[in-house]
């Protein structure tokens, strides 16, 4: 019964939580060792979060053992310290404790949600988990199989097939262009001893981030760090990422492959997070396509033409390169028109600019949706961390708004003629498109 009712209560409070204007201000909790924490107080509910990451990810994995990051991450909760794999699941099942770890392309992390009164066992099992991953056999070998598998049927997925296809295109070489997932062989290559390995030299104090919310004081916090973190290593051993400059100097490439429909992925070169106009460029790229229903895409590509179910755009920053990126699917005998509107709505908007009221209603949407991403305590503590992931200042909250609200039809139209660039869209289809 206990174990049900603690479930009940995770439930409740992952879904109803304070709203996003209501939060208390960020604080920055620094530790008797001289770790760091940004954290957001909130005993509404008796549930903390907690969230981490550090700064090295699947473009660190070795040449031959790509997926390293993403095995690792898939592994270390399947057993540590004393605890082997159905030991340490039963634990956290018993106690109603989320454990995970994640590994993205810069970044490799993991987050902890739980009922205050568990918080100890859940910091116990973190950081056993951190120092102490056991990486038994059956366990890596199952999870290994799984992935494997997942990538063989990949290797039939059109839209992997574009996204590998496009970021080689755009880095070559370099380690973005290789994905962040692995290969087949590469997977299979990889023992025990590569994944601790890449424990010991990847975690450390220098390259932590920590982020907390929800039921806990700040004295609690600081004794959260030093328990949990404080035995890693002073510096990570890891080396560097080379600097990138992405290359957009393939018009349109063509994967064949038999299905009924084609997925089109398109990019060019994107605004870093700290540029001046980067404010100016979100707005854009809402009027461009990342505004969904009230985006030009969907309005010329899909609701005027009937080319397409989805089209979308999005600006993406790795920690070493930016892209604008976007995307459609459409059937094979549709995709140079789709690939011609969307150039096309690419170059209009580059020569014409927006409209003062598609910059003030995109100006609304993004102000007032924002408070709707504040929806759980699991959720703001992902938000602290990437704060400090992407060097925000603390009070990034309280202004975020006030610098949208900043954003004028000027400052849009300027950075569309600046920063569109139609003549480097590049293009990739997957598919049997016809006409191209």
């Amino acid at each position: 019964m206990k174990r049900i009712l603690s479930c009940l209560i995770v439930a409740f409070t992952y879904t109803f939580t304070t709203p996003a204007f209501a939060l208390a201000p960020v604080k920055e909790v620094i530790s008797d060792g001289g770790l760091k924490a940004w954290v957001i107080e909130d005993h509404t509910n008796p549930i903390v979060a907690l969230k981490f990451s550090f700064r090295v990810g699947a473009a660190h994995d070795p040449i031959g053992l790509e997926g390293l990051a993403r095995l690792a991450s898939s592994t270390m909760d399947e057993g540590a310290g004393p605890w082997d794999s159905q030991a340490f699941q039963s634990r956290l099942e018993d106690m109603s404790i989320t454990l995970r770890f994640d590994a993205a392309m810069d970044s490799y992390g993991g987050r902890i949600l739980t009922l205050r009164e568990n918080l100890e066992p859940a910091l116990e099992m973190l950081r056993a988990a951190l120092l102490t991953p056991r990486f038994d056999a059956e366990p890596v070998n199952r999870i290994r199989d799984q992935i494997v598998s997942g990538l063989r049927q990949s290797k039939e997925d059109p839209g992997t097939i574009a996204g590998l296809a496009l970021y080689k295109s755009i880095f070559k070489d370099h380690v973005y262009g290789r994905g962040s997932k692995g290969t087949v062989a590469s997977i299979q290559k990889i023992q025990q001893s590569d994944l601790k390995n890449f424990v010991q030299n990847s975690f450390a104090k220098d390259n932590l981030i920590v982020g907390v919310a929800g039921d806990i004081s700040e004295i609690e916090v600081k004794n959260l760090l030093d328990k949990t973190f404080g035995q890693l290593p002073a510096h990570a051993n890891i080396l560097p990422i080379a600097d990138v400059v992405p290359t957009f100097d393939q018009d349109l490439n063509v994967i064949q492959k038999p299905v009924p429909q084609s997925t089109i992925l398109f990019a060019q070169k994107g605004i870093a997070r700290h540029h001046k106009d980067f404010y100016a460029a979100y707005v854009l790229n809402y009027i461009l396509g990342g505004g969904s229903f009230a985006s030009r895409l969907y309005e010329e590509v899909r609701e005027k033409r009937g080319l397409v179910y989805s089209v979308y755009s999005y600006l993406a920053n790795h920690d070493k390169a930016s892209l604008w990126l976007a995307g459609a699917g459409t059937q094979n005998a549709r995709v140079k028109e789709t690939i011609d509107v969307v150039r096309a709505e690419w170059a209009r908007l580059q020569k014409d600019g927006a409209s003062l009221e598609e910059v003030s209603n995109a100006k609304t949407y993004l102000t007032g949706s924002f408070p709707l991403r504040f929806k759980s305590s699991d959720t703001i503590a992902n938000i602290l961390v990437a704060m400090q992931r992407d060097n925000l200042p603390i009070d990034f909250l309280k202004k975020r708004n006030k610098q949208v609200e900043a954003v004028t039809l000027e400052d849009v139209n300027r950075v569309a003629k600046t920063l569109l660039d139609p003549a480097k869209l590049n293009a990739i289809v997957v598919g049997q498109p016809e006409g191209l």
